[in-house]
């Protein structure tokens, strides 16, 4: 159980290795988004195999971030003096799952689209600022190329980033305190 989160480390490196791969080939456009993943999966040397690689280690990375943290919640290793390496894998989590969620929109199809719609509906109703939010995510009222834009700068470019920095934060940490023995 203690190599949980080595795996979805592991599952992280793929995710970049694979993701750089695709990012040759794909083009963030209305008009081009779709034209380009049906080019990756169809003409591009193991296109298919990339995309399903990506799209699989994406599933994986989550449920061994789950797998993790159940661990980590059942030994009670976020306990002090681990509280703040609990918070840095909780912040990891939702950088993980705001990857999937922006990554969900790259292909531009209908089950894209309409997944897009109702996510970031739902943000629409913070009271106060919904209507803000909605628009600072979208990028109007509506989903749009601007829209498809923002997600993939998110996807490839500020996420992983910031999921390298959590990591390397969890990382030290762990090595600074060791490994949490179970009770």
């Amino acid at each position: 159980s203690y190599c949980l989160g080595g795996m979805a480390f592991i599952y992280f490196l793929m995710l970049l290795f694979t993701g750089l791969l695709l990012s040759l080939y794909y083009v963030p456009s209305e008009k081009d988004a779709f034209k380009s993943i049906v080019t990756i999966t169809n003409e591009v040397t193991l296109g298919w195999f990339v995309r399903s690689l990506h799209k699989w280690s994406a599933n994986l990375f989550i449920i061994f971030i789950i797998l993790h943290t159940i661990r980590v919640f059942v030994s009670r290793a976020y306990r002090p003096p681990r509280e703040l390496n609990w918070m840095a894998g909780v912040l990891g989590f939702v950088v993980a799952m705001a990857s999937g969620f922006t990554g969900y929109l790259l292909p531009w199809d209908q089950k894209a689209y309409w997944a897009t719609e109702v996510g970031t509906s739902m943000i629409g109703t913070v009271p106060f600022i919904g209507k803000y939010l909605i628009y600072a995510i979208r990028g109007g009222q509506d989903i749009s190329g601007l829209t498809l834009i923002r997600f993939y700068s998110l996807h490839i470019l500020y996420l992983p980033i910031s999921m390298t920095i959590i990591l390397w934060a969890h990382f030290h940490m762990v090595k600074r305190q060791g490994i949490a023995r179970e009770l």
